[in-house]
C-alpha cells in the first residue's frame, strides 16, 4: 500500500482550474489504487509557522554543527515533524496556480519550512548537495492565466515550473510529471477546452501513477 500526499496550493476551491484537474486525477487514482492511502494538505487551511527567531537560529546551529538550546530544539522539532510527514509519502500530487509568474506565497512558505539541512537534503564538500527525499514521484498540475509553455514565446516568464520543479528536484524528487492548464484567462469555450484537455491528461497519468 502506497501513500499519496495531495498538496492543495490554490485558495479558490471549486473555482480553481488546477484544483479541478487535480480532483479528476484523484478520482482516477482512487479507482486504480483502492488500497492506497490518500492524504490532503490544504496549505490555505493550516497554520504554517513563521520561520524566524529560535527556528532560524536552530537551522544555523545545524549548519554549524552546534547543539540546540532548549528553545531551538522545540522550534526545530516543528520543522522536523513537518519535513518527516512530507517525506513519509511515496507519491505526491500538487495543484498550484501561477501568481506573478511564480508560486503562491503559501506554497513557497511550505517548502521554505521543510527544505532544511539534515531533513530533506544534505551537503558535504566532497559530494555537494544531496537530496534525501528519494525514490518518490510527483504529479504537478500547473494552472496559469496566460500561455507560458513550450512554443508559447513567453517561456522566460514561467518561473512557476522552474521554481517548484527545482525545489522538488533539489530534495531528490526528480521523477516529475507536469500537467499544464493554460491559458485560463480566455474565452469561456476556449477555457473549457483547455480544462478538458488537462483533465484527460490527468486521467491518463493517474491510471499508471
Amino acid at each position: 500500500m502506497a501513500r499519496l500526499l495531495f498538496i492543495e496550493g490554490s485558495p479558490r476551491g471549486e473555482r480553481s482550474k488546477s484544483s479541478v484537474v487535480a480532483q479528476r486525477f484523484l478520482e482516477t487514482y482512487k479507482a486504480a489504487n483502492p488500497e492506497d492511502q490518500i492524504e490532503t494538505l490544504d496549505l490555505w487551511s493550516v497554520s504554517l509557522p513563521t520561520f524566524d527567531g529560535d527556528m532560524l537560529d536552530a537551522k544555523y546551529a545545524v549548519m554549524h554543527g552546534q547543539e540546540h538550546t532548549t528553545e531551538q530544539a522545540a522550534a526545530w522539532k516543528t520543522v522536523a515533524d513537518m519535513a518527516a510527514s512530507f517525506a513519509a509519502a511515496d507519491k505526491y500530487l500538487i495543484s498550484v496556480p501561477m501568481w506573478n509568474f511564480s508560486l503562491p506565497y503559501k506554497v513557497k512558505h511550505f517548502f521554505d519550512i521543510i527544505i532544511q539541512p539534515g531533513l530533506t537534503f544534505s551537503f558535504s564538500p566532497e559530494s555537494g548537495y544531496q537530496g534525501l527525499v528519494t525514490g518518490k514521484k510527483a504529479a504537478i498540475v500547473y494552472a496559469r492565466g496566460g500561455a507560458y509553455g513550450p512554443g508559447s514565446g513567453a517561456e522566460a516568464y514561467d518561473l512557476q515550473t522552474k521554481m517548484l520543479g527545482g525545489l522538488l528536484g533539489f530534495i531528490g524528487i526528480t521523477d516529475q510529471h507536469n500537467i499544464l492548464v493554460e491559458p485560463t484567462l480566455a474565452a469561456p469555450d476556449a477555457v473549457e477546452q483547455t480544462v478538458d484537455k488537462a483533465t484527460e491528461e490527468a486521467h491518463k497519468l493517474a491510471q499508471s501513477f
